[in-house]
């Protein structure tokens, strides 16, 4: 099929999911998300304890695991959807880095050179995912990325894989397409073509890695702790924070962001980095704390023997 729509020549594809992705080009995203922000964000009493009601029934979202399980204590849909979980429930592995979200992997792996894989047939570089930089994306040249997704029923807040210190933070504007599966099959570059919030931290043993949130279609805003909601207003234009003069250090485990309703987050690290878990594969479901990986083992050093030794 011609124009912006392309499955991969080796995807297995309905026609129903043909016409979802179609459907996406043809929906009025913007209109849809700052709708959905609007009554997100409304404290509609009754009518919102009812949405909740509906939302955790229709997805099964767990709440015995939220810190607050009463649902009509929610005053808005946006507190309920960025709700805590309770102390202890997520514990950390004894891990260098740990899945930084609840959630379901899309794809990760070693980059290709500067190409990260999206989907069967579809693959995007590391320079169009952080806005142009391409001294920044350079660094991650041959390195590794993991695009976790957060569905409906999921925890949205997200958390550090590793010690970091946070360096820079780049709003870039773009589309706002639905970064479900489906659509990630069919959508070119849907992670550098969606609104995205580009987080660059430094670790004094892992070096430079980056932290993609990545937005969709009636994503209301994403925050950050250090900055609060990123892109209240969308202007078009990219914006940048440097924070090289401020000593903003995030541990393994903290939290480092949130979705107001939910996303993707793309990570990538720098060659030989990371190892990631022998147990990952594209499409299993993941938590919160649970062991992503470990830097590689160093290399073993060879002594040559003493001249003469057998």
């Amino acid at each position: 099929m011609a124009g912006p729509f392309r499955f991969g020549p080796q995807s297995r594809v309905s026609m129903s999911d043909r016409a979802k992705v179609l459907l996406q080009y043809a929906l009025p995203k913007q209109g849809l998300t700052r709708l959905a922000g609007r009554v997100a964000g409304a404290r509609g009493g009754a009518m919102t304890t009812r949405l909740i009601r509906w939302f955790v029934g229709r997805y099964g979202v767990n709440m015995a695991e939220a810190a607050d399980p009463d649902i009509a204590s929610y005053p808005t849909f946006n507190e309920f959807f960025t709700r805590p979980l309770k102390p202890g429930v997520r514990p950390l592995a004894d891990a260098d880095f740990v899945c930084p979200v609840d959630g379901a992997i899309s794809q990760f792996g070693a980059i290709d050179d500067h190409h990260i894989l999206q989907a069967k047939g579809h693959r995007f570089t590391t320079t169009q995912l952080v806005g142009g930089d391409a001294a920044l994306a350079a660094q991650f040249r041959h390195g590794s990325f993991a695009n976790l997704y957060l569905s409906p029923k999921d925890y949205h807040r997200l958390h550090m894989p590793c010690d970091g210190r946070l360096t820079r933070m780049i709003h870039v504007p773009g589309a706002l397409f639905s970064v479900n599966p489906v659509t990630a099959r069919g959508v070119p570059g849907l992670f550098a073509r969606n609104e995205r919030v580009v987080c660059v931290f430094d670790n004094a043993e892992h070096g430079p890695f980056v932290m993609v949130l990545v937005g969709a279609t009636i994503v209301g805003s994403m925050a950050t702790p250090w900055h609060g909601v990123i892109n209240a207003r969308r202007t078009g234009r990219i914006s940048e924070w440097r924070y090289h003069d401020q000593d903003l250090v995030l541990k393994k485990g903290e939290e480092m962001g949130r979705f107001l309703l939910g996303s993707t987050v793309v990570m990538l690290f720098q060659q030989d980095t990371i190892r990631f878990n022998s147990a990952w594969a594209p499409e299993r479901g993941v938590r919160l704390g649970e062991m992503m990986g470990n830097s590689p083992a160093p290399a073993p050093v060879h002594t040559p023997l003493p001249s003469g030794a057998n």
